[in-house]
């Protein structure tokens, strides 16, 4: 009976490999596989979380075979259920390490600055969240930013690629400085210095400067990012000269986490040349608006209302 099972299934598989399978027999295949990996043990102390390794196994291997050929979505369950059974015969061994202590960093109203363990700094906007461990372990640097929009200078170092989760996408580098901004809708990744590569839900893309990769409606893109873009808001003091309020409140958005709400879209085209200081208030930048352009931002919690 077993070699019969055995047999079937290598069948369907080898069918399936060649997409010459019925969608009767995908929908077998599926919840053979499925039902396989959820009736596992997984210990997740030591292994991590289960939908998440089965999903990395699939990003992975889809990476690696691109667009060539399809691939069945059984087949991530299957990998992750064939770790077990190895695990089970001793074949897979994995040691037990000291799991990294995580820490988080948290903002409130105003930007600030962290340094990790291995010297990389992290600005991190307003109304923002990142985790981080509090000493690097292993063979990669991994961080997440969790909420908001952050600037990394990260510190180099080939031998252990620097890793940042934000929402479905990662960002992986040895060592450049690059803008994360991350909201509900999209996240971007704008590279100032260095080469970044960006992956997410089966699709990757090489970034260099002057260049952002764009991530929303799950579609993953790359595009040429604008030049007021290419700095350090956070640590530097920023000139905006004969821009326009739109540009401005762009870069407002990202440094304090806020959103704008204005009624006359026509409002965006005013010209303006803003002075922000690194270390200034958000209510310290909107008073200088309000006295150039006579119009009048108030905040409420994370938004902006303009009248």
């Amino acid at each position: 009976m077993i070699k019969r099972i055995k047999h079937s299934l290598e069948y369907l598989v080898d069918k399936s490999s060649r997409n010459k399978t019925s969608e009767a027999e995908e929908n077998l295949l599926n919840s053979f596989a499925l039902n396989e990996y959820q009736n596992s043990d997984w210990d997740e102390t030591s292994m991590g979380n289960s939908n998440q390794v089965s999903q990395n196994i699939y990003e992975n291997i889809q990476l690696r075979i691109g667009k060539k050929k399809s691939f069945n979505p059984y087949v991530k369950y299957m990998a992750a259920a064939s770790i077990l059974f190895l695990v089970g015969l001793g074949i897979f061994y994995k040691p037990n390490v000291t799991a990294e202590k995580q820490l988080s960093f948290k903002t409130s109203d105003i930007p600030k600055s962290i340094e990790l363990s291995d010297g990389s700094k992290i600005y991190l906007a307003a109304n923002s969240l990142f985790q981080y461990p509090e000493k690097f372990q292993g063979g990669e640097r991994k961080v997440s930013l969790l909420k908001g929009n952050a600037f990394f200078e990260v510190a180099k170092d080939k031998k252990h690629p620097f890793i940042i989760s934000s929402g479905e996408i990662k960002t992986r580098v040895v060592g450049t400085s690059f803008h994360i901004q991350l909201s509900k809708s999209k996240c971007e990744v704008i590279v100032v210095t260095g080469k970044v590569n960006v992956s997410g839900k089966g699709q990757s893309v090489d970034v260099v400067p002057n260049e952002e990769a764009l991530f929303t409606a799950q579609k993953l893109s790359k595009q040429m990012a604008d030049k007021s873009f290419l700095v350090n808001w956070y640590n530097t003091d920023v000139t905006l000269n004969q821009t326009t309020l739109k540009q401005v409140i762009t870069i407002l958005q990202y440094k304090y986490g806020v959103s704008f709400q204005y009624n006359n879209e026509h409002v965006l085209a005013t010209p303006l040349t803003v002075f922000i200081k690194k270390d200034a208030s958000l209510e310290n930048v909107l008073e200088q608006i309000n006295y150039i352009t006579n119009l009048k931002f108030k905040v409420y919690g994370e938004i902006v209302k303009v009248n």
